[in-house]
């Protein structure tokens, strides 16, 4: 050793240095990755804190898994979420505070009206994925859809009670943006040929802040329908089901799927019709019943062994949020982390043959969604399995009579 090595102040100093080494270990050679940050609105709050909600405690488990597998070209994905509280004005607020970041997508909100007041913004960009099903974006637009389009969702509905044989139908819809769809969409199914004979025998309206629609109710009972639509989204199914309940109607009643909540069904548990039937995604368990591809089973089979280590069951909220965010993510692991705006909404516009756990994706046939008629089914909620048994097959062809 030197006489420069043996002096104290270099003894001290390396000492020090050699310290440090120790306290930071291989931090100190490999920092962490940067989190690549996705922006996510939704109603955690509100009329439809139901969805949003659930669509956050699944996405904080698909985060998870993902991460796992590397996240985005070694860096962790991190979903950060912004509550619009069910309103379109906050909504829009919120997403002008997410843009002033320049991202090249976001995600949300999940009601129509919502989706709606943001849809201008992205008007050059960024793209927008919305969670619900019924906005109708232009195609080649940076506003993408998820899950199967309202349309397709009325069409599987009725085309189950024209083969059941119901024909006679009583409807009532929210004045809201959703109920408003829904007029529109379900007067457009039976104008369809094969729908000639099925009609609509009454038809209400509500507001989502009625505390009571017994009224209505009584109009849908004196109509004698062999079955009830009742569209709305949100804790205002409640009041239209605890009315039904106390008027004692006991033909078969369905709703969207934006209810497909386990959480909505077991506090519905005291007044829960007896056939609650929706138009559902894929989703749903379905052992014994129907077989899908194989590459749609396998997907599904991952997403049910991550929400079951998350001690979650897989419900409509699942649906629309899990494939958008794994398309947004294979778009990201294709391009890069500092892909575009136009690169994503390019990615999106050519994709085909994307297995998830809705069906195989294929924007070019279904513009700005990439799902279609034969990705819906009917089922049936079941109290006593809590969850929701197939009734048709994709289409909306009873699997019975």
């Amino acid at each position: 050793m030197s006489a420069w090595n043996r002096r104290p102040g270099f003894r001290i100093a390396a000492a020090l240095v050699a310290g440090a080494a120790l306290l930071l270990g291989p931090m100190a050679s490999a920092p962490a990755a940067t989190p690549y940050n996705i922006a996510v609105i939704l109603p955690m709050t509100g009329n439809a804190s139901f969805v949003g909600k659930g669509q956050e405690a699944n996405l904080r488990a698909l985060e998870a898994a993902l991460n796992k597998e590397g996240g985005i070209a070694g860096r962790p994905i991190h979903f950060s979420f912004y509550d619009d509280q069910t309103s379109p004005q906050v909504s829009v607020q919120l997403a002008n505070q997410v843009l002033a970041d320049h991202p090249s997508f976001l995600i949300g909100s999940s009601i129509v009206a919502m989706c709606n007041a943001m849809a201008p913004l992205m008007a050059r960009g960024p793209v927008d994925y919305c969670l619900s099903p019924g906005v109708h974006p232009a195609a080649g637009s940076y506003v993408f859809s998820a899950g199967t389009s309202t349309a397709d969702l009325y069409a599987a509905l009725i085309r189950y009670f024209r083969l059941k044989g119901w024909t006679k139908i009583a409807m009532m819809a929210s004045t809201d943006a959703s109920g408003q769809d829904a007029d529109r969409g379900i007067e457009q199914v039976l104008a369809m040929p094969e729908n000639r004979d099925v009609k609509i025998v009454e038809h209400q309206h509500f507001n989502t802040s009625d505390l009571s629609v017994a009224a209505q109710i009584e109009r849908v009972k004196e109509a004698q329908p062999q079955a009830f639509i009742a569209w709305t989204t949100g804790a205002a199914i409640a009041t239209i089901l605890r009315a039904a309940y106390q008027a004692g109607l006991d033909f078969p009643i369905a709703t969207t799927n934006g209810n497909q909540t386990l959480a909505q069904m077991e506090q519905y548990a005291a007044f829960m019709p007896k056939q609650f039937l929706m138009p559902s995604a894929l989703f749903p368990p379905h052992e014994g019943v129907f077989q899908l591809d194989p590459r749609v089973e396998k997907a599904q089979h991952e997403m049910y062994a991550i929400l079951k280590d998350s001690g979650l069951t897989p419900d409509n909220m699942t649906q629309t949020s899990w494939d958008p965010a794994l398309v947004l993510v294979a778009a990201l692991r294709k391009l890069g982390p500092d892909a575009t705006p136009d690169q994503i909404r390019d990615y999106l516009d050519g994709l085909d043959g994307f297995a998830g756990v809705n069906g195989i994706y294929d924007f070019k046939a279904y513009p700005q969604r990439g799902l279609g008629f034969g990705n819906v089914v009917i089922v049936r909620y079941e109290p006593e399995r809590k969850n929701w048994v197939w009734l048709s097959k994709p289409g909306g062809e009873p699997l019975g009579p």
